[in-house]
């Protein structure tokens, strides 16, 4: 399901979620949030879709983040915050499950709600107007444990401190120099080398890239030890198709056909 604010479209094996408000910098409401979750369950399903990229339709914004007039309707009360708190943490959560690579192709603002998609992601590219913050402690709130989590993750908790005590911006150089951001794109080149990195990606064999995924989600939950589905999931790729065409492909000197999805 797509609506005016968020929409998706598919190219052969990507698919891009596009935020539409860029009057509002792409600030993210209740509406958005719940189409999002849809949009992650409908690249689940589809097995044409290898990887999903998330951006803002132009790049004046990713997107700065929620739609500050909802605090005085659906979010004015506890009912209503605990209803649109709900919906971002499905939402996120099902970023952060989806079997397949995200990325977050980020331009301009990158704030609140807009961070906390990104985070969600297995990457995030920005081009150098990227500004980035999360910014609950200026509104009197308390940022939610799984965004939380995955600051930490990513920059470690005396960074995510900051962040977050702060609520400062940061700059695309800073966010990448501690580790919130994976590369820093000119502004000019930015969708161009999302898209070939994601090109890249389709083009190796998927039951290893989503194995490789699930387990590092294993690790970043403390898991250390082998537990019996992944045991399986490690000798059940020696059983694919694509795992005989890559040592075919490898013993020939010829690229690999997959055809795993």
């Amino acid at each position: 399901m797509s609506t005016q604010y968020v929409y998706m479209e598919k190219n052969k094996d990507v698919a891009t979620v596009y935020f539409n408000r860029p009057e509002k910098r792409n600030g993210l409401n209740y509406e958005m949030w719940v189409t999002i979750a849809e949009l992650m369950d409908e690249c689940e399903q589809d097995k044409a879709v290898k990887v999903v990229v998330f951006r803002g339709v132009d790049e004046t914004a990713f997107s700065a983040g929620a739609d500050i007039s909802e605090f005085k309707t659906l979010r004015y009360t506890a009912e209503g915050a605990d209803k649109y708190n709900r919906a971002t943490l499905i939402a996120e959560e099902k970023i952060m499950r989806l079997s397949k690579p995200t990325i977050a192709m980020i331009q301009g603002f990158c704030v609140g709600g807009g961070c906390e998609i990104a985070v969600a992601c297995d990457f995030r590219f920005s081009d150098p107007n990227g500004k980035f913050g999360i910014t609950p402690a200026k509104l009197g709130l308390v940022y939610n444990l799984p965004g939380t989590k995955n600051v930490v993750d990513l920059v470690g908790p005396a960074k995510a401190k900051d962040i977050l005590y702060t609520g400062r911006l940061l700059e695309a150089e800073e966010a990448f120099r501690i580790g919130l951001i994976d590369r820093i794109y000119p502004a000019e080149e930015i969708v161009e080398k999302t898209y070939e990195y994601a090109a890249l990606i389709c083009k190796n064999a998927q039951f290893a890239v989503r194995g490789s995924k699930y387990i590092i989600g294993k690790v970043l939950e403390g898991e250390t030890e082998d537990t019996p589905e992944i045991a399986k999931l490690v000798l059940d790729s020696f059983e694919t198709e694509d795992y005989r065409e890559g040592v075919a492909a490898f013993l020939e000197k010829r690229r690999p056909a997959f055809k795993y999805s």
